[in-house]
């Protein structure tokens, strides 16, 4: 059986699975060869998408609870939403708690701002480490601003989850830092009490001194899984070690010996700590200092690259994108 998909879609995004790919004028022709091709159409449909536009797709039966600092975005799904403009004084945007059946999608190309989301019931998909990863309950995961942030249900599931949405500056120091876990275990419950009890007293009496203290439990719950207390001082002395070396090229090996301990210990240690391997950190860090450089200097992408240990300009700048949702020459 031969099932044929048109797709619009970048270039640089192809499939890997039981296709053949041709693009013509921006439009991606996928021929499935399988016996079973109607559900691997389905499946390729679902991770196929053109993430160079912002998209915001509740679905069917979404229910959604926010509560946004004022009144000042106008998308339609915020239409209900209640008013604190207390959440000013932590920079945050909006916050609220999402319950959605199926179809939802989110893309942001350059979101302003840390997003920090625990899922509370079912299981969804959030784009981070440069692929889409699984977010379950007792889980939780931050993203970074300034880069392109994407999250879905995942087809047949429900998705319950409580969401914290702040607003940066590129010259301040965000909730997410190089420090902080991209995701970790995390216990959703007093968060979405607390969200609840915010949009409770918005909607009730709207006393100033409760709202106060709603907006404060919300702000230091995400700042306890943003900066955890870690137990050892060893990773963080690695990562400053490495952030002033990001040119050289490390392996997994150099990294442990410079961490002072065995390659799986660290690579343990990360994934505990921080949700990422090693390796994916040392990634992220050099993706990082590469938008600043490209944000804050002249230098041709062949140089950037270089300084952030990628001899090949191409590598880099598939890379870049796949971490960042740009290509490097985008951003200039």
């Amino acid at each position: 059986m031969i099932t044929l998909i048109e797709y619009d879609c970048n270039k640089d995004q192809t499939t890997t699975t039981y296709h053949r790919c041709t693009f013509v004028r921006g439009v991606c022709y996928i021929v499935i060869v399988s016996e079973k091709a109607s559900k691997v159409s389905g499946k390729i449909r679902h991770n196929i998408r053109d993430l160079s536009e912002d998209v915001h797709c509740l679905g069917d039966n979404t229910e959604v609870k926010v509560v946004m600092v004022d009144d000042s975005d106008q998308r339609d799904w915020l239409a209900a939403a209640c008013i604190c403009p207390l959440l000013a004084q932590h920079q945050i945007a909006h916050t609220g708690i999402m319950s959605a059946e199926s179809g939802l999608e989110v893309i942001r190309t350059d979101q302003s701002g840390s997003y920090f989301m625990a899922c509370i019931d079912g299981e969804g998909e959030v784009l981070f480490n440069g692929g889409w990863r699984k977010l379950r309950p007792g889980h939780a995961c931050l993203l970074p601003p300034f880069v392109q942030n994407a999250l879905r249900s995942v087809p047949g599931k429900s998705w319950s989850f409580v969401w914290v949405r702040y607003v940066e500056s590129r010259d301040v120091v965000p909730i997410a830092t190089s420090r902080s876990p991209v995701q970790g275990k995390f216990n959703d419950v007093s968060l979405k009490a607390a969200v609840e009890g915010l949009y409770a007293e918005c909607q009730s009496s709207n006393t100033p001194s409760a709202l106060s203290q709603w907006t404060e439990l919300i702000h230091q719950y995400v700042l306890k899984f943003a900066q955890p207390e870690h137990s050892d001082d060893r990773l963080w002395k690695l990562w400053t070690k490495i952030e002033q070396h990001l040119e050289y090229p490390w392996t997994l090996a150099e990294l442990a010996d410079a961490a002072f301990m065995s390659p799986e210990h660290l690579r343990r240690l990360c994934k505990k700590e921080l949700g990422r391997s090693p390796i994916q950190h040392l990634t992220f860090l050099r993706m990082k200092h590469a938008r600043h450089l490209l944000a804050t200097t002249e230098d041709k992408v062949e140089v950037i690259a270089r300084a952030v240990g990628y001899e090949s300009p191409f590598t880099f700048s598939n890379t870049f994108k796949k971490w960042v949702g740009w290509r490097p020459s985008e951003l200039r």
